[in-house]
């Protein structure tokens, strides 16, 4: 076979008196949102192409079969195959998941509280494994049950597209009721009404309606509607029960409404309206509300409070105060505690205090180790004095506590196991600090197998984002052992255009700035070569969605650099995309990239650094690109049109590969064993390129 060659069909495309030629327009399909719903009604000369080269990348990985194979089975022998979560406790019931074995979804039970688990009946409410049967994509949604108990209000989407399907069920019989189609997220009220987000045409959630349970989904009420294209709609309950909150955001503004459980049926009441740059979520305490916002040039947000009556902006009154370079990550409430995560220098700490004390009194939980990622879980019932977190490593398997706030005592509850086998000493961790071209110092989190020589002979796997201020945590992958255990150094790359160095990290690589985060990648490369890391042509760089774009702009970049290249549904055709404002997406994306649109700047900046349009014939590494057709987010042509381009302009493309899944969206594949199929191909393909051939691990 030889690669294939899609058709160029010359599109002209002016605006601000420049004008260029778009050979690949034709990839994006006129029934698109039709599409992505069912990709069978995709156009035949376009599902032609895509078929094309989905047959070149199985001709070009046949030779890694074998290597997938052996990479599936060990990421497999990682995952506990009989499991089941930690128990919520709430009223007389207590509930939780479970896997059985070979299970791909989880199983919802219950049992009563005042029995142990142990001896426990347990009630199953719902098995996601019956539910998936006769779907080839099926990806759980949201599973609530109502406050009495009585209902379970479970979610699915069974084709990526991001529509869910919500039934309702009766868990005395066992049927489900109710259905509502097209919804994005759910919360219940009280016992009767369910809230939830309808996601329109153009794939946004822009309505929040009313269910009362028993009534026909076309009786719902409809509370609140976003006529503002840029922004998306969500509907959540406090966990005191007396409030169900609607927020409406954008990139760089939010409002949020609210009505009380006690007059269910009322009107929606602004807690301010929106401002220029302003962003503010809300919890409920006592007679108070606590506002996490930006307000006062408060970049890395702070922590204020406002009576319930009168919560308009006239009212905040500052509770914890912004400080530089700390940023406030999320804040929750119980009737006697506030807890909050914050994030100094990329490392996260838990902070918590009485509801009756001030922020000074504040006492922390926090982690000796060099890099690692918490994550603070609140119990379901408001009047508690243990939450719960996790902590994990790139070495260390999460771990989850509880934490007593009365005395500071924390139990640990549950260890991730791994079957196959892990020590923790085989694996060393640590935090680099790589200068940028500003002499900006850029976070590297990094973990490699203690055999594995630190003299530049090692291959590396760099993973990067760097957008929309979300930061990369230095988690623990159990998938990507099977790297580190061949030797390969694992590296994430904290680059700006996050928020691990606060509020200003993510805007110092914003609108004009983006170049800084490409700038940030290749600078960590060179900190990972100076030492003694890797050497150059040893690297792999890996990134999705925006990630994606950091991918293709870093090879454009410096296509030397890398020995290859993996970008998971890239947003590589950004200047046509952020000029096309018919897209659901493209309002909202102009505070985050600029308006080229309205904007000759804007325009000219990310016209720059735009993959698709940047391509030159240069010796480019060999890359792998996926897409998924029922991807909202990505659309498919994106991707498509990257790959053809670099088909057409490269002398040499063979090593270049390119995937469409035909019946998923934007996260690919679901269920814990089918999503490995993705993982273990990619890192086939990264183990190919960098000459890593072997089956085996390190002993």
């Amino acid at each position: 076979m030889k690669p294939p060659a899609a058709t160029r069909i010359p599109r002209q495309c002016t605006l601000h008196g420049e004008t260029w030629i778009d050979h690949y327009h034709w990839l994006r399909a006129e029934n698109w949102q039709a599409c992505v719903d069912n990709p069978e009604l995709l156009p035949r000369d376009i599902k032609s192409y895509l078929t094309q080269e989905n047959l070149w990348f199985t001709e070009q990985m046949a030779g890694t079969v074998d290597l997938q194979a052996q990479l599936l089975c060990e990421m497999r022998g990682r995952i506990q195959d009989v499991d089941q979560s930690l128990s919520d406790a709430d009223g007389v019931w207590c509930y939780l998941e479970r896997f059985e074995e070979g299970d791909e979804y989880p199983r919802y039970f219950r049992y009563a509280r005042d029995s142990r688990v142990e001896d426990a009946s347990f009630e199953l409410l719902i098995n996601f494994n019956d539910e998936a049967q006769s779907h080839e994509y099926f990806d759980c949604g949201d599973v609530e049950y109502s406050p009495d108990h009585r209902y379970l209000a479970w979610s699915a989407d069974v084709n990526g597209a991001e529509r869910y399907t919500v039934r309702i069920r009766n868990l005395h019989t066992g049927v489900d009721e109710d259905t509502i189609e097209d919804v994005y997220s759910i919360s219940w009220a009280d016992a009767e009404y369910l809230f939830y987000t309808v996601v329109d045409d153009d794939f946004r959630p822009s309505r929040v309606y009313r269910h009362q349970r028993g009534t026909a989904s076309n009786e719902d009420v409809l509370v609140f509607e976003e006529s503002d294209t840029r922004f998306f709609c969500s509907v959540w309950t406090s966990l005191s029960g007396e409030y169900v909150f609607i927020g409406s955001d954008m990139d760089d503004q939010s409002e949020v409404w609210y009505i009380p459980t006690t007059d269910i049926t009322a009107k929606p009441i602004v807690i301010e309206p929106r401002a220029q740059d302003v962003e503010y979520e809300v919890e409920h305490q006592g007679d108070r509300f606590l506002i996490h916002t930006n307000a006062d040039g408060a970049q890395d947000s702070k922590i204020m409070t406002a009576p319930c009556q009168t919560p308009g902006r006239d009212h905040w009154v500052d509770w914890l105060a912004h400080r530089d370079g700390i940023m406030v990550l999320d804040v929750y409430a119980y009737k006697d505690w506030t807890m909050w995560l914050e994030r100094e220098d990329a490392l996260p700490r838990i902070c918590y205090c009485r509801a009756t004390e001030a922020a000074d009194s504040v006492r922390v939980v926090d982690f000796p180790q060099e890099a690692y990622a918490l994550s603070l879980e609140p119990l379901v019932e408001f009047d508690e004095s243990v939450f719960r977190f996790s902590f994990e490593s790139p070495s260390t398997p999460t771990q989850t506590y509880a934490f007593t706030m009365d005395d500071g005592a924390r139990t640990l509850l549950k260890q991730e196991q791994i079957p196959s086998g892990h020590d923790i000493n085989d694996y060393l961790v640590r935090r680099l600090s790589a200068k940028g071209f500003d002499d900006e110092h850029i976070p590297v989190t990094l973990v490699h197998h203690k055999d594995t020589n630190i003299d530049g002979s090692a291959p590396c796997f760099l993973s990067a984002y760097g957008a929309y201020g979300s930061s990369v945590p230095a988690s623990f992958s159990s998938n990507s052992l099977s790297l580190v255990d061949r030797g390969v150094v694992y590296v994430l790359a904290h680059v700006r255009g996050g928020q691990e160095k606060g509020r200003a990290w993510y805007e110092a690589a914003r609108g004009a700035a983006k170049q800084n985060t490409f700038d940030d990648v290749v600078a960590v490369a060179h900190c990972l070569i100076e030492n003694g890391y890797t050497s150059k042509g040893k690297l792999i760089i890996s990134g999705g969605s925006a990630g994606g774009l950091v991918v293709g702009a870093v090879i454009n970049q410096c296509p030397d650099l890398w020995a290859g290249a993996i970008a998971d549904v890239p947003f590589v055709d950004a200047l046509n995309t952020l000029i096309d404002d018919s897209l659901p997406l493209t309002p909202g994306e102009w505070s985050q990239w600029g308006n080229p649109l309205d904007n000759k700047a804007a325009f000219d900046i990310i016209r720059k650094y735009s993959p698709y349009d940047n391509i030159e014939d240069q010796s480019y590494p060999p890359m792998m690109v996926t897409a998924g057709v029922s991807d909202p987010r990505v659309t498919y042509w994106e991707p498509a049109k990257w790959v053809a381009q670099h088909r057409h302009v490269r002398s040499d493309s063979h090593s270049l590969i390119f995937k469409t899944n035909m019946s998923s969206g934007h996260f690919g594949a679901t269920g814990r064993y089918a999503s490995l199929q993705d993982e273990a191909l990619e890192q086939a393909f990264a183990l190919k390129v960098l000459g890593v051939s072997t089956l085996s691990a390190l002993d």
